[in-house]
């Protein structure tokens, strides 16, 4: 761009020197045809003084054509002209700058020519001349500058916006979509490297999936293993529970049954947690009828605290084995925080267009602070009332999961006193 501004600088001060010049020229030359006229006038007087066609047969014998003139006699009087619209008259050259020569003869002042000064044309002319060279400069300037901001456009800016455009997605975290290589723009030696560090990012990040996801499988296939061995345990204890006389070691044996419990329950609650992360929580949806739920409903209480039962024959959409185990859930929870009799009660309800078998199980525990009825939902969270009783928070999440993959539905709220769980089923 430097190189273009000072070309055209250059440019134009080659034609005002040239114009300069010639100018310079041009006024000599003239000096010598003014000189040459009036000697020409002088030898002449005789035939020119008389005026009128002997007078313009006269001048046509001069060379000076190339300006325009009036001669005037010693009285003032116009001999010649060589067209209209010149002073004719000393006053009006005077005032018009034209130049006024003597012509006399015999050493007498016998008339004057008045040569019309063509200055002011030709200044018209110069300037004119002046400001065709300067838009004419203007216009190739402005069309370079147009050009250079063309090029800055698609050399830099346009780059420039892709590159920001790439690392907004790499911030987001898309690391599928290549940065378009062109290395004819000024960030061209950067593309492939950007590119290159992409490629690199998303490399790291599946390894560090396969990493993460590779730990999860170890934690779900050892909680798996401890589920074995803590089963043992437990059948040691029920044998033992029964053969034992004294009531110190009973109860020793029911303290160690009920730690095996424990353990049993958490470690399925990191299992099931585990493998729902990886996605692994298989729900196998079959008709199932009300029946069915009944049992599985008997079999979760074993403490035998549910006092009032009712499932209206029906047959739902569901897999046994995730129902029985969010049911287990829901009562195991209900037997820790508030131990007081249980009520299961359905009915049928319709909602967006699909009929549901709707349990609510309740208890009269007192419930939990409406603030946190959502919040239970959520994994890792528990109620406020859960202090001093063991547990992770995983229990509802994981039945709130399951009953979505089975196209129903979980939630909580408290009513008659008390903390009740409704669970929807879709009708068969």
């Amino acid at each position: 761009m430097l190189s273009v501004l000072c070309l055209l600088a250059g440019m134009i001060g080659a034609v005002i020197l040239l114009k300069s010049s010639s100018d310079q020229e041009t006024t000599s030359e003239f000096t010598v045809k003014v000189n040459r006229l009036v000697v020409f006038m002088e030898k002449n007087w005789e035939r020119l003084e008389q005026g009128g066609a002997i007078a313009k047969e006269t001048m046509a014998e001069s060379t000076a054509q190339d300006f325009d003139y009036v001669l005037l006699n010693e009285d003032g009087d116009v001999l010649y002209q060589t067209r209209e619209g010149l002073s004719v008259n000393v006053s009006q050259a005077t005032s018009r700058f034209d130049l006024i020569r003597d012509v006399t003869a015999d050493g007498k002042i016998v008339g004057k020519v008045l040569i019309h000064n063509g200055w002011q044309d030709a200044e018209a002319r110069k300037m004119q001349g002046i400001a065709a060279i300067f838009f004419g400069m203007s216009f190739i300037l402005a069309l370079c500058m147009l050009g250079y901001a063309l090029y800055l456009k698609k050399k830099v800016i346009q780059p420039f916006e892709r590159m920001k455009g790439f690392a907004q997605q790499v911030a987001m975290g898309n690391l599928d979509v290549p940065l378009e290589m062109d290395r004819g723009n000024v960030f061209g030696a950067f593309t492939q490297s950007f590119d290159l560090m992409r490629e690199e990012l998303k490399a790291s990040r599946l390894r560090e999936e396969a990493a993460l996801n590779s730990r999860k499988e170890l934690i779900a296939q050892l909680s798996h293993d401890i589920k074995t061995p803590v089963a043992s345990i437990k059948a040691m204890a029920d044998v033992m529970e029964l053969s034992v006389t004294d009531a110190e070691q009973r109860q020793t044996v029911q303290a160690i049954n009920a730690k095996a419990d424990q353990i049993d329950r958490l470690v399925s609650n990191l299992f099931h947690a585990t493998l729902e992360e990886l996605e692994r929580l298989e729900v196998n949806v079959e008709e199932v009828p009300s029946g069915e739920i009944q049992r599985l409903i008997r079999d979760a209480d074993h403490l035998r605290l549910i006092r009032q039962l009712e499932i209206p024959e029906c047959v739902v959409l569901a897999d046994p084995l995730r129902l029985s185990q969010v049911i287990g859930n829901v009562i195991t929870n209900s037997y820790k925080y508030a131990g007081t009799e249980i009520d299961v009660k359905g009915f049928f309800e319709k909602m967006a267009d699909k009929d549901f078998l709707t349990m609510e199980i309740s208890d009269q525990g007192g419930g939990v602070p409406e603030e946190e009825l959502t919040q239970i939902l959520e994994k890792f969270k528990r109620g406020s009332n859960s202090g001093g009783k063991d547990g992770a928070g995983l229990g509802l999440y994981i039945s709130n999961h399951l009953m979505k993959k089975m196209d129903g539905s979980l939630s909580c709220k408290n009513q008659n006193g008390g903390f009740t769980i409704v669970l929807k089923l879709l009708l068969a």
